[in-house]
């Protein structure tokens, strides 16, 4: 599905809100302190709404893992279930380098700020991979911002656009 740029932005938000609560909680799990995992969270909640803007946008300009299928009289691109899955690894590997970094300076001051560090961004592997293909899920279903398919007329549904099963 192709989206128009305001879209992503929200569709970014809405994932950093999840993202975030689930940062925060394995932060406080591995830090044993709140003000750590605020900060944690808060810190990630600015860098990462842009690192995924720029992942979204990177990965609407591939096409793997893309079907095409007519609804109505409009060929529409949707993606397969494991493209959620790979899309959701991928930016797992960026999320946690990012969350691995921030978690090190916000705790650097710590008993084993790297170990710890690591802890965090190693347990969001398993509970954002998880979440993201989720989230994708439930934004796959929601119309707004996104742009429409290609309208087709009658004669050339079956001729000239076939679609994929």
């Amino acid at each position: 599905m192709q989206e128009k740029h305001v879209r992503s932005v929200i569709k970014g938000a809405s994932w950093r809100i999840a993202g975030t609560i689930d940062t925060i909680f394995l932060s406080f799990i591995y830090t044993g302190q709140v003000s750590k995992a605020f900060q944690i969270g808060g810190v990630e909640l600015f860098t990462k709404i842009f690192l995924f803007y720029l992942h979204e946008r990177f990965w609407m300009r591939i096409k793997f893992g893309t079907e095409e299928v007519r609804e109505g009289n409009e060929i529409i691109i949707r993606d397969k279930h494991y493209r959620s899955i790979i899309k959701g690894a991928s930016w797992r590997v960026i999320g946690s380098l990012d969350t691995f970094w921030i978690a090190l300076f916000v705790n650097s001051d710590g008993a084993h700020p790297t170990q710890t560090a690591f802890y965090i961004a190693a347990t969001e592997v398993i509970t954002k991979i998880a979440l993201f293909w989720l989230h994708e899920r439930i934004w796959m279903r929601v119309k707004w911002g996104a742009k429409p398919g290609h309208i087709l007329q009658p004669a050339q549904q079956v001729k000239d656009h076939p679609v994929s099963a």
